[in-house]
């Protein structure tokens, strides 16, 4: 029960919610999470476990001994912990935007700072927000996420959420998770999903460089770049839509520009899969509403990707000194960080693979 107690009263610190309602949601999510945690060794010696579950709880534990022992990760018990949700997410997050800028909206919250989307435990609660930021005129998003971090103030369990993708995207989300441990900066979203994405890219191809076989190795590397040629037709339609948006144009034209520039990205989009011999891995991305919302939910996870794998190349991919280097720049105001980040990105194209 003191246990219970003290749960609480960190995720209240943590969480530092303006609304009851949400304070409810927020506490009762954790709590459901810790109590339906158990430790992956004990569930692997359950007789009544499943033997694919069984083995994909095995290899994950490989995956979170090689995130510290390799990628000199945070070495605790996050990730050494099992929990059924019984849902398809665990959190759904709630992304807003001004119709016609790029600015995010902004939730702010004790520890953690300032970030630009705000996540519920169920999906009711996000949509019914989502519903009133859409009534004062946002563009809103509402994304299903499989994981979150809660900063290593709790021991983060593997989800159900998680396992029904293949081992690499398992292996990057739990890295990704913990790097979110070992570096995090209050009130710069950006920053720190850009930070986290480069260490779940460079983690996996490090991981399938010692595990994988040559086959996988190659079909991740197309995923890959299949991910940045999405990430590049996102980033330049955020660039357009910004440029018109900066522009003053007259308030009657933005809504025909703004539309256009959508059906312009759908239109690439077409050709790019074209490129792909059809492979329709981002359809669902595009079969509903385009705005200016979903386009943030990907730029805040991949515009500094480039600039941070600058970084990581300058420390001739060095994870402890880049892990410094991150956290010296971190401590610069942010837009003197900003302004250095985007120094380091040369030549064109958005992440580049690198095998190190």
């Amino acid at each position: 029960m003191l246990k219970r107690s003290l749960l609480i009263l960190c995720f209240l610190c943590i969480s530092g919610c303006s609304s009851i309602a949400y304070y409810s949601q927020a506490i009762g999510g954790q709590l459901d999470i810790y109590r339906r945690s158990q430790p992956i060794d004990s569930v692997i010696a359950n007789p009544n476990t499943p033997a694919p579950l069984k083995q994909q709880l095995s290899d994950i534990l490989k995956i979170r001994a090689f995130a510290s022992s390799v990628l000199h990760l945070p070495d605790n018990r996050s990730y050494t912990y099992y929990a059924d949700l019984e849902r398809p997410f665990v959190i759904w997050s709630v992304f807003a935007v001004p119709a016609f800028s790029f600015q995010p909206k902004q939730w702010c919250f004790l520890i953690v700072g300032c970030v630009s989307y705000r996540g519920y435990f169920s999906e009711a609660p996000a949509q019914a927000l989502a519903e009133e930021l859409r009534a004062q005129g946002y563009d809103v998003y509402v994304a299903g996420i499989p994981a979150f971090s809660t900063l290593g103030w709790f021991d983060d369990p593997v989800l159900n959420t998680m396992l029904r993708w293949p081992q690499h995207r398992i292996a990057g989300l739990i890295f990704h998770e913990i790097a979110h441990q070992k570096v995090y900066i209050a009130d710069d979203t950006a920053f720190n999903e850009a930070f986290a994405m480069t260490v779940e890219y460079v983690g996996v191809e490090r991981w399938l460089a010692r595990y994988g076989t040559q086959k996988y190795l190659a079909a991740y590397q197309q995923s890959r770049l299949r991910q940045a040629e999405f990430v590049d037709l996102v980033l330049a339609t955020r660039n357009h839509l910004q440029e018109i948006y900066q522009q003053k144009w007259r308030p009657e034209k933005l809504p025909a520009a703004k539309t256009a520039a959508f059906n312009t990205l759908r239109a690439r989009y077409a050709q790019l899969k074209k490129s792909w011999g059809g492979f329709a891995g981002y359809d669902a991305w595009f079969a509903k509403d385009l705005n200016n919302a979903k386009l943030l939910s990907v730029v805040t996870y991949q515009d500094y990707v480039p600039a941070f794998r600058a970084l990581l190349d300058q420390q001739g991919g060095d994870l402890p000194a880049f892990y410094q280097a991150v956290a010296q720049l971190g401590e610069l105001p942010i837009q003197a960080r900003h302004a250095q980040l985007r120094g380091k990105v040369t030549g064109k194209g958005n992440q580049g693979l690198t095998n190190y």
